[in-house]
């Protein structure tokens, strides 16, 4: 599939993040209240995820809900809420049919009760499939990620589990959420902002940045195939010379 439109398969990224900005100010540009975008970039989600499986890419993570937007006004979160809900009992057996393995990150036990059973019961569903992982980031903050995998490494230490002479990048991975996953070779970020937002901070370290003015539910499978083009063409050296 990747050689039908023109990229090399053996230079795409293996994990992709995308950080989904731009739903409230599509929405506010065509004068409609923010979860009309919201809603709109529900379709722009589908159209990344039956890509990226066409593709081969192997994960493909998406900032859903950050512990930021729990301070946006109630009546949003609650609908972004349901729209979670909604969006995973709608696809769910389409995901299953292209093999997709849902997992999520974050704090989930955040999410109100109908949220996290629907997601829990979506990530049961397709624990088996090979194909595509998506990682629905949700409640999920680097810098809280990063906190909560230090306080349980400080338990380990604290029970003698492990001394700190034994802590380093590697072990710290084993306690990040994204555990045995590959670290995100390119992360997309739509509607012009340029800056990570507190998105995969650890694992981000080496990974390549594009970004687009484009807003969420304007971007584009072309786009997003521009998107990789320009990664396959990235020299990647890692602090080598």
């Amino acid at each position: 599939m990747a050689q039908k439109y023109g990229l090399d398969t053996a230079k795409l990224p293996v994990h992709v993040g995308m950080i989904m900005d731009g739903n409230g100010r599509w929405a506010k540009k065509r004068n409609l209240p923010r979860i009309a975008g919201h809603r709109e970039g529900a379709k722009t989600v589908r159209m990344a995820v039956k890509t990226s499986g066409e593709l081969g890419i192997k994960v493909l993570t998406l900032y859903a809900f950050s512990t930021e937007n729990w301070k946006r006004p109630k009546e949003e979160v609650n609908f972004l809420m349901n729209l979670l809900v909604e969006y995973l009992v709608k696809e769910i057996d389409e995901l299953q049919q292209e093999n997709v393995r849902i997992c999520s990150i974050g704090n989930v036990t955040d999410l109100p009760k109908k949220a996290l059973e629907t997601l829990k019961n979506a990530e049961k569903k397709t624990v088996n499939n090979k194909g595509l992982q998506l990682n629905l980031a949700l409640s999920y903050g680097g810098r809280d990620e990063i906190v909560r995998s230090f306080r349980n490494i400080a338990y380990k230490v604290k029970d003698g589990l492990i001394s700190p002479e034994d802590i380093d990048h590697d072990l710290i991975n084993e306690y990040l959420d994204t555990k045995n996953q590959p670290d995100p070779d390119l992360i997309i970020r739509t509607s012009g902002e340029m800056r990570l937002s507190n998105f995969l901070l650890w694992q981000g370290a080496y990974s390549e940045l594009w970004f687009t003015d484009t807003l969420w539910p304007d971007f584009s499978k072309e786009e997003y195939l521009q998107a990789l083009e320009d990664f396959t063409k990235r020299q990647r050296r890692f602090g080598k010379a």
